[in-house]
């Protein structure tokens, strides 16, 4: 009979994984939180699943093989769990707010910052509203600039089909975008 049922990690004692996911948490913890909310729409739910993100990451630490980069890893399981919460949840007419749409470049005036904010507004809530297929490789690409071969490995789809979903979602945008065309009065 064992009384004590605990597994000790190869190479990892408590201190080092604490560390470890710490950095992880600061290296990785608003991307991760970004790209939870691409999926969910609402920012505490994102905030939520970033938290799992991390335990999943504290649990599963001594399974890291070391064969794809922390960022692809972490990624690879906040796409599935926001999958799985897309599952069991109805996201309907969510407002996007200004979560998405910070920047850090900087504006001459006040105007051109509006604007600037108003257009990436306009194209992030266009972003969201594709099909999931699309919005992932959209968000994975552009937002987080992640490589073709990256988030192939990170969805497990096939290079090609990557690169058919990334120019479909470009196709869909730009229609979006011209059909919107601008009201200015």
């Amino acid at each position: 009979m064992l009384e004590k049922k605990k597994i000790e990690p190869m190479g990892l004692n408590d201190l080092n994984r604490k560390e470890t996911i710490e950095w992880l948490m600061n290296e990785y913890g608003r991307s991760v939180v970004r790209l939870a909310f691409t999926f969910v729409k609402k920012e505490q739910l994102a905030e939520d699943i970033a938290q799992e993100v991390f335990i999943k990451c504290y649990q599963k630490l001594d399974n890291f093989r070391g064969e794809a980069s922390y960022k692809t890893w972490i990624y690879r399981i906040t796409v599935n769990l926001c999958k799985d919460r897309l599952r069991s949840w109805s996201y309907k007419n969510i407002i996007l707010t200004e979560f998405f749409s910070k920047s850090s470049i900087d504006h001459h005036t006040p105007e051109s910052e509006l604007m600037y904010m108003e257009e990436k507004k306009e194209i992030s809530i266009k972003v969201l509203a594709l099909p999931i297929k699309y919005r992932e490789v959209v968000i994975l690409y552009y937002y987080e600039e992640l490589s073709y071969n990256q988030i192939a490995d990170l969805l497990d789809i096939s290079l090609p089909t990557i690169k058919t979903r990334l120019h479909r979602a470009r196709l869909s945008l730009k229609k979006t975008m011209e059909e919107g065309g601008r009201d200015d009065g």
